[in-house]
C-alpha cells in the first residue's frame, strides 16, 4: 500500500513540475515577443465570436457548456510522403523517411482532421510541444473548402 501511495505522489509531483515548466516556457515567450514589436499585453486573437456578455447570459452559455467536455483529436503534422509497400517493409530502426516539408517550415495543427492552426516546435525538459504562430479563421477554412 505504501508503494502505491509513493507512486501516486511521485506522479502528481511529476505532473506539477511539468505544468510549472510549461508555464515558465510560456512566460518566457511574452518578453521576447515584446521586443519584436508585438503588444506588451498578450490578448487572445479576436477570431471567434464572443459567447460571453449580457446578451448571452443564459441560453448560449448553457448550450456551450454541454460540449466543453467532448474530446477531440489534435494532430501536429510534420509532413507527408508516399512510399511503396516494398520500401515500407524495408524500414528498420534508424531508417530515414523523407517528408515533403522543409526543415523550419511551420507545422500544421489539425483538430479532427481539419487544419486550425500552424506553429513551431518547442522543447521543454525533453518534451515536445508546439507554439501556435498562425490560427486559421473560419472564413479562411471556408475558402480552402471552396477551391
Amino acid at each position: 500500500m505504501s508503494d502505491e501511495m509513493e507512486n501516486t505522489e511521485s506522479t502528481a509531483t511529476e505532473e506539477q513540475i511539468s505544468e510549472d515548466d510549461w508555464a515558465a516556457a510560456m512566460a518566457e515567450q511574452a518578453p521576447s515577443e515584446v521586443g519584436m514589436g508585438t503588444p506588451a499585453a498578450h490578448q487572445p486573437a479576436d477570431i471567434f465570436p464572443s459567447f460571453g456578455g449580457p446578451a448571452a447570459a443564459g441560453g448560449v452559455m448553457n448550450e456551450l457548456d454541454m460540449i466543453l467536455d467532448i474530446p477531440v483529436q489534435i494532430t501536429v503534422e510534420l509532413g507527408r510522403t508516399k512510399i511503396t509497400i516494398k520500401n515500407l517493409l524495408q524500414l528498420a530502426h534508424g531508417s530515414v523517411v523523407e517528408l515533403d516539408a522543409m526543415a523550419g517550415e511551420p507545422m500544421d495543427v489539425l483538430v479532427n482532421g481539419t487544419l486550425i492552426a500552424q506553429g513551431e516546435v518547442v522543447v521543454v525538459n525533453d518534451k515536445f510541444g508546439i507554439r501556435l504562430t498562425d490560427i486559421i479563421t473560419p472564413s479562411e477554412r471556408m475558402r480552402k473548402i471552396n477551391r
